[in-house]
């Protein structure tokens, strides 16, 4: 059996990525694909319940390092609960975050390594990587207008130029697989742009 696509959608939060990634799954679904959509944190079970203390604003006192480790346990979780038997099984698999927010979140975030992150997140995932990443580009200060506040959220304006900068770093680094999309337009034509790039590239 050919084994499946995976597609990983990045960005910082409030740029309208689980929209998208709810567009492109209702397309994949109209051309007849075999598609599952899932997210990091919370896509299995145990993952659920990491998300809920690594976004609680109620535990502002997470290490950094305990952080980025509990976004790689969900991530090893997730892959093999989830993402790895269902590319197995041929399907598409879309998936709102993967490792790419931990190196740009954890990593250039926070001021850490993020080769030795980068690292780390590779060894929670096996090798399993995605064929292509769309990442939904925007400025912090328009984006984070459309955010709830979670803990991640309440970090300032500094952090998620950082942030952005690494998704920056990341798509001059490989890009093949990690494509930079301008979230700016209305949300079909933020989508006009991300299948385009899919129609182009030919995963699906």
């Amino acid at each position: 059996m050919k084994r499946g696509t995976f597609i990983t959608f990045e960005g910082i939060d409030g740029v309208g990525k689980s929209t998208q990634l709810d567009l492109v799954y209702q397309k994949c679904l109209q051309l007849g694909h075999a598609v599952i959509k899932t997210r990091e944190p919370g896509g299995t079970e145990l993952g659920r319940r990491i998300r809920q203390l690594l976004l609680d604003p109620g535990m502002a006192k997470i290490n950094a390092q305990t952080e980025m480790l509990l976004y790689a346990a969900d991530r090893a979780q997730h892959v093999a609960e989830v993402i790895a038997p269902a590319l197995d099984m041929g399907n598409v698999v879309l998936c709102d975050r993967y490792l790419d927010s931990t190196v740009a979140y954890q990593g250039y975030g926070l001021d850490r390594d993020p080769v030795l992150i980068r690292l780390i997140n590779e060894l929670a995932v096996g090798g399993i990587l995605p064929q292509i990443t769309l990442c939904l580009d925007e400025e912090p200060e328009l984006a984070l207008k459309r955010t709830k506040g979670d803990r991640i959220e309440q970090r300032d304006l500094d952090y998620y130029r950082k942030v952005r900068l690494g998704y920056h770093q990341i798509a001059q680094a490989e890009p093949e697989r990690f494509v930079l999309i301008d979230a700016s337009g209305t949300i079909d034509q933020v989508f006009e742009k991300i299948w385009s790039v899919i129609a182009e590239r030919g995963i699906l």
